[in-house]
Protein backbone atom coordinates (compact mmCIF):
# COMPACT_ATOMS: atom_id res chain seq x y z
CA UNK A 1 0.00 0.00 0.00
CA UNK A 2 2.71 2.49 0.95
CA UNK A 3 5.14 1.82 -1.90
CA UNK A 4 5.67 4.91 -4.00
CA UNK A 5 4.82 3.02 -7.19
CA UNK A 6 1.43 1.94 -5.80
CA UNK A 7 -1.44 4.01 -7.15
CA UNK A 8 -5.22 3.90 -6.96
CA UNK A 9 -6.91 3.89 -10.35
CA UNK A 10 -10.54 4.80 -11.01
CA UNK A 11 -11.67 1.53 -12.61
CA UNK A 12 -15.39 2.14 -12.90
CA UNK A 13 -18.23 4.56 -12.16
CA UNK A 14 -21.99 4.15 -12.07
CA UNK A 15 -25.01 6.35 -11.38
CA UNK A 16 -28.42 5.68 -9.87
CA UNK A 17 -31.70 7.38 -9.01
CA UNK A 18 -31.99 5.41 -5.76
CA UNK A 19 -29.63 5.26 -2.75
CA UNK A 20 -26.42 3.21 -3.07
CA UNK A 21 -25.20 1.12 -0.12
CA UNK A 22 -21.88 -0.65 0.44
CA UNK A 23 -21.04 -3.65 2.63
CA UNK A 24 -17.71 -5.53 2.49
CA UNK A 25 -17.00 -5.72 -1.24
CA UNK A 26 -20.65 -5.59 -2.31
CA UNK A 27 -22.47 -2.55 -3.69
CA UNK A 28 -26.26 -2.49 -3.48
CA UNK A 29 -28.56 -0.57 -5.84
CA UNK A 30 -32.32 -0.23 -6.32
CA UNK A 31 -33.27 -0.81 -2.67
CA UNK A 32 -30.95 -3.86 -2.37
CA UNK A 33 -32.50 -5.43 -5.48
CA UNK A 34 -29.22 -5.35 -7.41
CA UNK A 35 -25.88 -6.46 -5.90
CA UNK A 36 -22.53 -5.85 -7.61
CA UNK A 37 -19.08 -7.04 -6.61
CA UNK A 38 -16.64 -4.14 -6.24
CA UNK A 39 -13.60 -6.42 -6.16
CA UNK A 40 -13.34 -7.17 -9.89
CA UNK A 41 -11.76 -4.64 -12.29
CA UNK A 42 -15.04 -4.61 -14.21
CA UNK A 43 -18.41 -4.50 -12.42
CA UNK A 44 -19.68 -8.02 -11.86
CA UNK A 45 -23.37 -8.42 -11.00
CA UNK A 46 -23.77 -11.02 -8.26
CA UNK A 47 -27.55 -10.96 -8.53
CA UNK A 48 -30.42 -8.79 -9.75
CA UNK A 49 -33.88 -9.52 -8.40
CA UNK A 50 -37.09 -8.61 -10.25
CA UNK A 51 -38.92 -5.43 -9.29
CA UNK A 52 -41.09 -5.77 -6.23
CA UNK A 53 -44.18 -3.85 -5.02
CA UNK A 54 -43.85 -0.95 -2.59
CA UNK A 55 -45.15 -3.16 0.21
CA UNK A 56 -41.92 -5.20 -0.08
CA UNK A 57 -39.64 -2.15 0.08
CA UNK A 58 -36.57 -2.78 2.22
CA UNK A 59 -36.38 -0.34 5.13
CA UNK A 60 -33.01 -1.34 6.61
CA UNK A 61 -30.32 -4.03 6.32
CA UNK A 62 -27.43 -5.59 8.25
CA UNK A 63 -24.66 -7.88 6.98
CA UNK A 64 -24.18 -11.09 8.99
CA UNK A 65 -20.77 -12.77 9.03
CA UNK A 66 -20.19 -16.37 10.13
CA UNK A 67 -18.85 -16.62 13.70
CA UNK A 68 -15.47 -18.34 14.03
CA UNK A 69 -15.08 -21.68 15.78
CA UNK A 70 -18.79 -22.44 16.19
CA UNK A 71 -20.83 -25.36 14.89
CA UNK A 72 -23.92 -24.05 13.07
CA UNK A 73 -27.09 -26.01 12.19
CA UNK A 74 -27.30 -25.15 8.48
CA UNK A 75 -24.60 -25.05 5.76
CA UNK A 76 -25.98 -21.66 4.64
CA UNK A 77 -25.07 -20.23 8.07
CA UNK A 78 -21.38 -20.46 7.21
CA UNK A 79 -21.68 -17.96 4.36
CA UNK A 80 -22.21 -14.20 4.57
CA UNK A 81 -25.86 -13.18 4.51
CA UNK A 82 -27.85 -9.98 4.47
CA UNK A 83 -30.69 -9.49 6.96
CA UNK A 84 -33.28 -7.07 5.57
CA UNK A 85 -36.42 -5.53 7.05
CA UNK A 86 -39.36 -4.90 4.72
CA UNK A 87 -42.14 -2.32 4.92
CA UNK A 88 -44.67 -5.03 5.80
CA UNK A 89 -42.77 -6.23 8.90
CA UNK A 90 -41.00 -9.19 7.29
CA UNK A 91 -37.45 -10.00 8.38
CA UNK A 92 -35.60 -11.82 5.57
CA UNK A 93 -32.17 -13.42 5.61
CA UNK A 94 -30.72 -13.38 2.10
CA UNK A 95 -27.62 -15.02 0.70
CA UNK A 96 -25.09 -12.21 0.22
CA UNK A 97 -23.87 -13.80 -3.03
CA UNK A 98 -27.12 -14.88 -4.72
CA UNK A 99 -29.95 -12.95 -3.02
CA UNK A 100 -31.74 -16.23 -2.33
CA UNK A 101 -34.11 -16.10 0.67
CA UNK A 102 -32.63 -18.35 3.38
CA UNK A 103 -35.05 -17.47 6.20
CA UNK A 104 -38.30 -15.54 6.41
CA UNK A 105 -39.76 -14.27 9.70
CA UNK A 106 -42.97 -12.31 10.18
CA UNK A 107 -42.56 -9.83 13.03
CA UNK A 108 -45.99 -8.35 13.77
CA UNK A 109 -49.30 -7.20 12.37
CA UNK A 110 -50.61 -3.65 12.08
CA UNK A 111 -49.98 -2.89 15.77
CA UNK A 112 -46.56 -1.42 14.89
CA UNK A 113 -44.30 -0.72 11.94
CA UNK A 114 -40.74 -1.99 12.34
CA UNK A 115 -38.24 0.28 10.59
CA UNK A 116 -34.71 0.06 12.03
CA UNK A 117 -32.05 -2.64 12.42
CA UNK A 118 -29.06 -2.21 14.75
CA UNK A 119 -26.56 -4.22 16.77
CA UNK A 120 -26.73 -4.63 20.51
CA UNK A 121 -23.54 -6.71 20.29
CA UNK A 122 -22.02 -6.75 16.75
CA UNK A 123 -22.55 -10.07 14.93
CA UNK A 124 -24.20 -11.54 18.05
CA UNK A 125 -27.39 -9.77 19.20
CA UNK A 126 -29.58 -7.75 16.81
CA UNK A 127 -32.29 -5.23 17.74
CA UNK A 128 -35.27 -4.33 15.52
CA UNK A 129 -36.98 -1.06 16.45
CA UNK A 130 -40.37 0.20 15.33
CA UNK A 131 -41.18 3.68 14.18
CA UNK A 132 -42.76 5.78 16.91
CA UNK A 133 -46.39 4.79 17.36
CA UNK A 134 -48.68 7.72 16.65
CA UNK A 135 -52.44 7.99 16.94
CA UNK A 136 -54.56 9.05 14.00
CA UNK A 137 -56.16 12.50 14.07
CA UNK A 138 -59.59 10.94 14.68
CA UNK A 139 -58.27 8.94 17.64
CA UNK A 140 -56.67 12.01 19.18
CA UNK A 141 -59.88 14.00 18.75
CA UNK A 142 -61.77 11.19 20.46
CA UNK A 143 -59.52 11.62 23.49
CA UNK A 144 -57.69 8.29 23.13
CA UNK A 145 -54.28 8.30 24.86
CA UNK A 146 -51.22 6.72 23.23
CA UNK A 147 -49.03 5.14 25.90
CA UNK A 148 -46.92 2.63 23.92
CA UNK A 149 -44.32 4.59 21.94
CA UNK A 150 -41.99 1.90 20.53
CA UNK A 151 -41.66 -1.84 20.12
CA UNK A 152 -38.29 -3.62 20.23
CA UNK A 153 -37.67 -7.17 18.96
CA UNK A 154 -34.36 -8.77 19.95
CA UNK A 155 -32.67 -11.70 18.16
CA UNK A 156 -29.56 -13.80 18.59
CA UNK A 157 -27.98 -14.23 15.15
CA UNK A 158 -26.51 -17.22 13.28
CA UNK A 159 -28.54 -19.17 13.83
CA UNK A 160 -31.35 -16.61 14.09
CA UNK A 161 -33.20 -17.17 17.36
CA UNK A 162 -35.88 -15.03 19.00
CA UNK A 163 -34.98 -13.62 22.43
CA UNK A 164 -38.02 -11.42 23.06
CA UNK A 165 -40.20 -8.45 22.21
CA UNK A 166 -41.02 -5.55 24.53
CA UNK A 167 -42.92 -2.26 24.59
CA UNK A 168 -41.56 1.13 25.61
CA UNK A 169 -44.47 2.59 27.52
CA UNK A 170 -44.87 6.18 28.75
CA UNK A 171 -46.61 4.85 31.86
CA UNK A 172 -43.36 3.12 32.82
CA UNK A 173 -40.63 5.44 31.53
CA UNK A 174 -42.41 8.81 31.61
CA UNK A 175 -44.34 11.09 29.26
CA UNK A 176 -41.18 12.84 28.00
CA UNK A 177 -39.69 9.78 26.21
CA UNK A 178 -38.61 10.63 22.65
CA UNK A 179 -36.40 7.71 21.54
CA UNK A 180 -34.91 4.39 22.60
CA UNK A 181 -31.91 2.21 21.75
CA UNK A 182 -30.19 -0.95 22.97
CA UNK A 183 -26.40 -1.10 22.89
CA UNK A 184 -23.90 -3.38 24.64
CA UNK A 185 -26.53 -4.78 26.97
CA UNK A 186 -27.85 -1.37 27.99
CA UNK A 187 -31.37 -0.05 27.35
CA UNK A 188 -31.02 3.67 26.56
CA UNK A 189 -34.08 5.89 27.01
CA UNK A 190 -33.92 9.47 25.69
CA UNK A 191 -36.20 12.26 26.94
CA UNK A 192 -37.32 15.57 25.44
CA UNK A 193 -35.45 17.72 27.97
CA UNK A 194 -32.07 16.23 26.98
CA UNK A 195 -32.12 13.60 29.73
CA UNK A 196 -30.58 10.18 28.97
CA UNK A 197 -31.33 7.23 31.25
CA UNK A 198 -29.61 3.83 31.17
CA UNK A 199 -31.03 0.48 32.33
CA UNK A 200 -29.64 -3.06 32.42
CA UNK A 201 -31.34 -4.78 29.48
CA UNK A 202 -30.38 -8.31 30.52
CA UNK A 203 -31.82 -7.75 34.00
CA UNK A 204 -35.04 -6.41 32.42
CA UNK A 205 -35.31 -9.48 30.16
CA UNK A 206 -34.79 -11.89 33.06
CA UNK A 207 -37.21 -10.13 35.43
CA UNK A 208 -40.07 -9.36 33.04
CA UNK A 209 -39.88 -12.32 30.60
CA UNK A 210 -43.29 -14.04 30.72
CA UNK A 211 -42.38 -17.01 28.52
CA UNK A 212 -39.63 -17.96 26.04
CA UNK A 213 -40.50 -18.88 22.45
CA UNK A 214 -38.63 -20.61 19.62
CA UNK A 215 -39.11 -19.66 15.97
CA UNK A 216 -41.33 -22.05 14.05
CA UNK A 217 -43.04 -23.56 17.10
CA UNK A 218 -46.77 -23.44 17.76
CA UNK A 219 -47.89 -21.24 20.62
CA UNK A 220 -51.05 -20.23 22.41
CA UNK A 221 -50.89 -16.53 23.29
CA UNK A 222 -53.81 -14.65 24.82
CA UNK A 223 -56.26 -17.15 23.36
CA UNK A 224 -54.71 -17.10 19.87
CA UNK A 225 -52.95 -20.14 18.44
CA UNK A 226 -50.21 -19.57 15.90
CA UNK A 227 -46.64 -20.33 14.90
CA UNK A 228 -43.81 -18.10 16.14
CA UNK A 229 -42.53 -15.93 13.29
CA UNK A 230 -45.21 -16.99 10.81
CA UNK A 231 -47.99 -14.88 9.23
CA UNK A 232 -50.39 -13.65 10.54
CA UNK A 233 -49.36 -14.04 14.20
CA UNK A 234 -45.71 -12.96 14.08
CA UNK A 235 -43.90 -12.65 17.40
CA UNK A 236 -45.46 -12.48 20.88
CA UNK A 237 -44.69 -9.48 23.09
CA UNK A 238 -43.27 -11.70 25.82
CA UNK A 239 -41.28 -9.13 27.86
CA UNK A 240 -43.90 -7.15 29.82
CA UNK A 241 -42.34 -4.34 31.87
CA UNK A 242 -44.81 -3.73 34.68
CA UNK A 243 -42.82 -1.26 36.79
CA UNK A 244 -39.83 1.05 36.31
CA UNK A 245 -36.57 -0.96 36.29
CA UNK A 246 -33.64 0.05 38.53
CA UNK A 247 -31.78 3.01 37.04
CA UNK A 248 -28.12 2.40 36.18
CA UNK A 249 -27.18 5.96 35.26
CA UNK A 250 -28.66 9.24 34.06
CA UNK A 251 -27.21 12.41 32.62
CA UNK A 252 -28.49 15.55 30.87
CA UNK A 253 -26.92 16.48 27.54
CA UNK A 254 -27.66 18.77 24.60
CA UNK A 255 -29.68 16.90 21.95
CA UNK A 256 -29.33 13.67 24.00
CA UNK A 257 -25.75 13.26 22.71
CA UNK A 258 -24.02 10.80 25.04
CA UNK A 259 -21.09 8.41 24.58
CA UNK A 260 -19.32 5.94 26.88
CA UNK A 261 -15.74 4.67 26.47
CA UNK A 262 -12.17 5.07 27.62
CA UNK A 263 -10.31 3.29 30.41
CA UNK A 264 -11.33 3.58 33.17
CA UNK A 265 -14.88 4.24 31.93
CA UNK A 266 -15.71 7.84 31.03
CA UNK A 267 -18.49 9.55 29.12
CA UNK A 268 -18.70 12.54 26.77
CA UNK A 269 -21.56 15.05 26.79
CA UNK A 270 -22.30 18.64 25.79
CA UNK A 271 -23.89 20.68 28.61
CA UNK A 272 -27.62 20.99 27.99
CA UNK A 273 -27.55 24.64 26.90
CA UNK A 274 -27.57 25.93 23.32
CA UNK A 275 -24.73 28.35 24.06
CA UNK A 276 -22.52 25.35 24.88
CA UNK A 277 -22.92 23.70 21.46
CA UNK A 278 -19.45 22.61 20.33
CA UNK A 279 -18.14 22.28 23.91
CA UNK A 280 -17.55 18.73 25.15
CA UNK A 281 -17.20 17.55 28.75
CA UNK A 282 -15.34 14.30 29.48
CA UNK A 283 -16.39 12.88 32.86
CA UNK A 284 -15.85 9.76 34.94
CA UNK A 285 -18.73 7.28 34.71
CA UNK A 286 -18.06 6.21 38.29
CA UNK A 287 -18.76 9.53 40.01
CA UNK A 288 -19.53 12.03 37.17
CA UNK A 289 -16.35 13.97 38.08
CA UNK A 290 -14.92 16.09 35.26
CA UNK A 291 -11.53 14.82 34.08
CA UNK A 292 -8.59 17.19 34.38
CA UNK A 293 -8.48 19.14 31.09
CA UNK A 294 -11.81 17.43 30.40
CA UNK A 295 -13.49 20.44 28.74
CA UNK A 296 -12.62 20.26 25.03
CA UNK A 297 -13.46 23.30 22.90
CA UNK A 298 -11.89 23.90 19.48
CA UNK A 299 -13.40 27.40 19.34
CA UNK A 300 -13.84 26.92 15.60
CA UNK A 301 -15.96 29.39 13.65
CA UNK A 302 -17.60 27.20 11.01
CA UNK A 303 -20.89 26.26 9.40
CA UNK A 304 -20.31 22.57 10.18
CA UNK A 305 -19.68 21.71 13.85
CA UNK A 306 -16.67 19.75 15.06
CA UNK A 307 -17.30 16.22 16.27
CA UNK A 308 -15.89 13.94 18.98
CA UNK A 309 -16.03 10.21 19.73
CA UNK A 310 -14.12 7.42 21.46
CA UNK A 311 -11.53 5.87 19.17
CA UNK A 312 -12.87 2.64 17.56
CA UNK A 313 -9.49 0.89 18.03
CA UNK A 314 -10.39 0.08 21.68
CA UNK A 315 -7.30 1.94 22.88
CA UNK A 316 -9.46 4.12 25.13
CA UNK A 317 -8.39 7.25 23.26
CA UNK A 318 -10.67 10.00 21.90
CA UNK A 319 -10.82 11.52 18.40
CA UNK A 320 -11.82 15.19 18.25
CA UNK A 321 -12.12 16.42 14.66
CA UNK A 322 -12.77 19.90 13.34
CA UNK A 323 -12.55 21.65 9.95
CA UNK A 324 -8.77 22.11 10.03
CA UNK A 325 -7.60 20.07 13.00
CA UNK A 326 -7.83 16.47 14.20
CA UNK A 327 -6.80 15.78 17.78
CA UNK A 328 -6.23 12.31 19.17
CA UNK A 329 -6.52 12.52 22.95
CA UNK A 330 -5.52 9.99 25.60
CA UNK A 331 -6.17 9.39 29.28
CA UNK A 332 -3.34 9.50 31.78
CA UNK A 333 -3.24 9.42 35.56
CA UNK A 334 -3.02 12.69 37.45
CA UNK A 335 0.07 12.86 39.62
CA UNK A 336 -0.66 12.41 43.33
CA UNK A 337 -4.35 11.74 42.59
CA UNK A 338 -5.16 8.16 41.59
CA UNK A 339 -8.92 8.86 41.51
CA UNK A 340 -8.76 11.41 38.67
CA UNK A 341 -7.68 11.07 35.05
CA UNK A 342 -6.21 13.76 32.84
CA UNK A 343 -6.98 14.31 29.14
CA UNK A 344 -3.71 14.77 27.26
CA UNK A 345 -2.92 15.25 23.59
CA UNK A 346 -1.49 12.15 21.91
CA UNK A 347 -0.98 13.74 18.46
CA UNK A 348 -2.56 16.22 16.03
CA UNK A 349 -3.22 16.22 12.29
CA UNK A 350 -3.37 19.73 10.82
CA UNK A 351 -4.89 20.72 7.46
CA UNK A 352 -2.50 22.01 4.81
CA UNK A 353 -3.30 25.73 4.83
CA UNK A 354 0.03 27.33 4.02
CA UNK A 355 -1.55 30.10 1.96
CA UNK A 356 -4.24 31.09 4.45
CA UNK A 357 -3.93 34.53 6.06
CA UNK A 358 -5.52 35.13 9.45
CA UNK A 359 -4.85 38.88 9.69
CA UNK A 360 -7.82 41.20 9.24
CA UNK A 361 -5.49 43.89 7.80
CA UNK A 362 -3.72 43.60 4.44
CA UNK A 363 -1.17 46.03 2.98
CA UNK A 364 -1.20 46.20 -0.85
CA UNK A 365 1.92 46.62 -3.04
CA UNK A 366 1.22 50.37 -3.29
CA UNK A 367 1.13 50.67 0.49
CA UNK A 368 -2.65 51.00 0.79
CA UNK A 369 -4.10 49.40 3.94
CA UNK A 370 -7.18 47.23 3.32
CA UNK A 371 -9.29 45.97 6.23
CA UNK A 372 -11.42 42.85 5.84
CA UNK A 373 -15.10 43.21 6.67
CA UNK A 374 -15.30 39.65 8.00
CA UNK A 375 -13.07 36.75 9.02
CA UNK A 376 -12.90 33.58 6.95
CA UNK A 377 -14.74 30.61 8.43
CA UNK A 378 -12.61 27.70 9.60
CA UNK A 379 -14.42 25.51 7.07
CA UNK A 380 -14.23 28.03 4.23
CA UNK A 381 -14.44 25.81 1.11
CA UNK A 382 -11.44 27.51 -0.52
CA UNK A 383 -9.23 26.15 2.27
CA UNK A 384 -8.36 22.51 2.83
CA UNK A 385 -11.02 21.15 5.18
CA UNK A 386 -11.40 17.76 6.86
CA UNK A 387 -14.72 16.13 5.98
CA UNK A 388 -14.39 12.46 7.03
CA UNK A 389 -12.26 10.74 9.66
CA UNK A 390 -12.41 6.93 9.90
CA UNK A 391 -10.43 4.05 11.34
CA UNK A 392 -9.22 1.09 9.25
CA UNK A 393 -8.88 -1.76 11.74
CA UNK A 394 -7.16 -4.37 9.56
CA UNK A 395 -4.20 -2.07 8.77
CA UNK A 396 -4.45 0.03 11.95
CA UNK A 397 -4.72 3.30 10.02
CA UNK A 398 -6.60 6.56 10.34
CA UNK A 399 -8.17 7.51 7.01
CA UNK A 400 -8.93 11.20 6.48
CA UNK A 401 -10.76 12.88 3.57
CA UNK A 402 -9.68 16.49 2.98
CA UNK A 403 -11.38 18.78 0.44
CA UNK A 404 -10.55 22.12 -1.18
CA UNK A 405 -13.17 23.78 -3.39
CA UNK A 406 -12.34 26.69 -5.70
CA UNK A 407 -15.31 27.88 -7.73
CA UNK A 408 -17.37 24.94 -8.93
CA UNK A 409 -14.46 22.51 -8.74
CA UNK A 410 -13.77 20.67 -5.50
CA UNK A 411 -10.66 18.53 -5.16
CA UNK A 412 -10.53 15.80 -2.51
CA UNK A 413 -7.85 13.39 -1.39
CA UNK A 414 -7.89 10.41 0.96
CA UNK A 415 -4.96 10.36 3.38
CA UNK A 416 -3.74 7.43 5.48
CA UNK A 417 -2.09 8.29 8.79
CA UNK A 418 -0.26 6.08 11.28
CA UNK A 419 -2.74 5.35 14.06
CA UNK A 420 -0.05 5.47 16.75
CA UNK A 421 1.67 8.76 15.88
CA UNK A 422 -0.42 10.44 13.18
CA UNK A 423 2.34 10.45 10.54
CA UNK A 424 1.08 10.79 6.95
CA UNK A 425 1.86 7.55 5.09
CA UNK A 426 -0.05 7.81 1.80
CA UNK A 427 -2.26 10.31 -0.04
CA UNK A 428 -4.70 9.21 -2.74
CA UNK A 429 -6.24 11.90 -4.99
CA UNK A 430 -9.90 11.42 -5.94
CA UNK A 431 -10.35 12.39 -9.59
CA UNK A 432 -14.04 13.35 -9.56
CA UNK A 433 -15.06 16.84 -8.50
CA UNK A 434 -16.22 17.00 -4.87
CA UNK A 435 -19.02 19.45 -4.06
CA UNK A 436 -19.00 20.19 -0.32
CA UNK A 437 -22.75 20.88 -0.35
CA UNK A 438 -23.53 17.25 -1.30
CA UNK A 439 -23.56 14.21 0.97
CA UNK A 440 -20.54 11.90 0.64
CA UNK A 441 -19.36 8.52 1.94
CA UNK A 442 -15.86 7.09 1.41
CA UNK A 443 -14.86 3.48 2.15
CA UNK A 444 -11.42 1.84 2.10
CA UNK A 445 -11.62 -1.96 1.96
CA UNK A 446 -8.56 -4.11 1.21
CA UNK A 447 -7.36 -2.83 -2.21
CA UNK A 448 -10.49 -0.79 -3.00
CA UNK A 449 -11.43 2.85 -2.38
CA UNK A 450 -15.12 3.57 -2.94
CA UNK A 451 -16.77 7.00 -3.02
CA UNK A 452 -20.59 7.35 -2.90
CA UNK A 453 -22.06 10.77 -3.62
CA UNK A 454 -25.64 11.99 -3.22
CA UNK A 455 -26.62 14.94 -5.42
CA UNK A 456 -29.90 16.89 -5.40
CA UNK A 457 -33.07 15.37 -6.86
CA UNK A 458 -32.12 11.83 -5.76
CA UNK A 459 -29.10 11.46 -8.02
CA UNK A 460 -26.47 9.08 -6.67
CA UNK A 461 -23.02 8.26 -8.03
CA UNK A 462 -20.50 5.58 -7.11
CA UNK A 463 -16.77 5.79 -7.99
CA UNK A 464 -14.56 2.74 -7.49
CA UNK A 465 -10.75 2.92 -7.30
CA UNK A 466 -8.53 -0.14 -7.31
CA UNK A 467 -4.96 -0.41 -6.04
CA UNK A 468 -2.37 -1.08 -8.77
CA UNK A 469 1.38 -1.45 -8.49
CA UNK A 470 2.35 0.37 -11.67
CA UNK A 471 4.99 -0.81 -14.08
CA UNK A 472 6.65 1.85 -16.24
CA UNK A 473 4.12 1.15 -19.02
CA UNK A 474 1.12 1.39 -16.69
CA UNK A 475 2.49 4.60 -15.17
CA UNK A 476 2.53 6.18 -18.62
CA UNK A 477 -1.16 5.45 -19.12
CA UNK A 478 -2.39 6.20 -15.63
CA UNK A 479 -2.98 9.95 -15.90
CA UNK A 480 -6.66 10.85 -15.93
CA UNK A 481 -6.31 12.90 -19.11
CA UNK A 482 -4.97 9.97 -21.14
CA UNK A 483 -7.22 7.35 -19.61
CA UNK A 484 -9.75 6.02 -22.08
CA UNK A 485 -13.20 5.19 -20.76
CA UNK A 486 -15.57 2.55 -22.08
CA UNK A 487 -19.17 1.89 -21.17
CA UNK A 488 -20.99 -1.35 -20.65
CA UNK A 489 -24.70 -1.94 -20.15
CA UNK A 490 -25.50 -4.83 -17.81
CA UNK A 491 -28.90 -5.66 -16.46
CA UNK A 492 -30.32 -2.31 -17.58
CA UNK A 493 -27.59 -0.34 -15.74
CA UNK A 494 -24.88 1.68 -17.46
CA UNK A 495 -21.33 1.36 -16.10
CA UNK A 496 -18.30 3.35 -17.12
CA UNK A 497 -14.91 1.78 -16.57
CA UNK A 498 -11.31 2.40 -17.53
Amino acid sequence: LFQESTKFKNVWTTHSTSPIAYERGRIYFDNYRCCISSIAQEPRILYQKPKSPKSEKIEDALLLECPLGEALPSPSDYKSSLVVLTAQNWLLRLSADSGEILEKIYLAGSCCKFRYLSWDTPQDVMVIKSAQNKLSTAARQAGIQQSVLFHLAVFQVLPLSFIGMLEINKKIFGNSVTDVAVSNGVLIIMHSMGLVRLYNFQAISEKFMEETFDLGYEFDWNGQVGIVGKYPFGLPCNIKITDTPPLLFEVSSLENAFQIGGYPWHYIITPNKKKDKGIFHICSLKDKALAKNGIQDMKCCSLEPDWIYFHPDMSGRIIHAGPNLIKVLKFKEVENNITQMEIAEDFMIVANRENSVDSTVTVTASGRVVKKRYNLLDDDPEQETFKIVDYEDELDLLSVVAVTQIGAEGKAHLDFHCNDRGILLKSIPLLESWDVTYSHEVYFDRDIVLHIEQKPNRRFSCYVYQMVCNTAEEEECSSHEKMGRASCKKGGRLFEYS
